[in-house]
C-alpha cells in the first residue's frame, strides 16, 4: 500500500463527503480521508498504485487547491 499526502484549501466537512464520494467513483479501492483540523486541510488517499495527477486534477475541477506533498 501507497500512501499519498496532499495540501487543501477544504473548509468545510459537507466539501470533504463531496470530493471523497468523487474520487471513490473512479478509484473504488482508495481508502480517503481528510484531516481538517491540520493547518495544510491534508487530504491523505492509500492505495496500490495511486494516481496522484488524476488526484489532483478531480480536487482542481471541483473548485479546490491540491497540492502532493513530499
Amino acid at each position: 500500500m501507497i500512501v499519498e499526502i496532499f495540501k487543501t484549501n477544504v473548509q468545510k466537512e459537507a466539501e470533504t463527503n463531496y470530493i471523497i464520494a468523487v474520487i471513490k467513483r473512479q478509484f473504488p479501492a482508495y481508502k480517503i480521508n481528510f484531516d481538517l483540523e491540520d493547518c495544510d486541510k491534508i487530504l491523505r488517499v492509500e492505495g496500490i498504485e495511486l494516481q496522484c495527477d488524476n488526484i489532483i486534477n478531480y480536487v482542481n475541477c471541483l473548485g479546490f487547491m491540491c497540492i502532493r506533498l513530499e
